[in-house]
């Protein structure tokens, strides 16, 4: 084979990471409407989808990660009959802000690490934050009960969740 030809192959397998991407994605969505329920606390469940678009964005930069996060939030808008938006804004918020935990040379090393989870953390209250603002009625809960619950609660779970694939990660960096 020649050059040209190894690089081109090289290339459409590098591409091909977008569609394994949108995949993954489209699995989560539909485990988190038809399977997710059965593990929930209270009514809160881990957010995959956020998962997801951190790890993209920690992968792939700041920019893939926002967009990530509006697909993703949008395929969950649609697939979960939400109202169509809210998903998809929240989620690019939390792309924004995992953008911010990327590291260029070190992003194998990171999504192995504790800084992922960090990234998790910080990314997934943004998103609860905006995500629940829509859907809380100020005469249902006070602020502190909001804060607590899909701020906090809902935060954590998901940053339980998460520490299963930054195992996995650490465990393939290691070896």
């Amino acid at each position: 084979m020649s050059e040209f030809q190894e690089r081109s192959i090289a290339q459409s397998w590098y591409n091909l990471r977008y569609v394994i991407y949108a995949i993954i994605g489209l699995m989560l969505a539909l485990a988190h409407v038809i399977a997710l329920n059965l593990i929930s606390v209270s009514g809160i469940t881990p957010d995959l989808l956020t998962i997801l678009v951190v790890w993209i964005a920690l992968r792939e930069g700041q920019f893939t990660g926002i967009i990530a996060g509006f697909m993703c939030g949008f395929l969950f808008d649609i697939v979960s009959y939400d109202v169509i938006g809210t998903n998809a804004l929240a989620k690019t918020f939390a792309g924004f802000t995992a953008g911010f935990f990327y590291k260029e040379k070190n992003n194998e090393l990171t999504l192995g690490s504790l800084y992922f989870i960090l990234a998790i953390l910080a990314s997934s209250f943004v998103h609860n934050l905006i995500y629940f603002f829509f859907y809380i009625r100020p005469t249902e809960m006070t602020f502190w009960s909001f804060f607590f619950r899909y701020g906090i609660a809902s935060t954590l779970y998901t940053t339980v969740a998460a520490l299963f694939p930054m195992l996995v990660k650490s465990r393939n960096v290691q070896n």
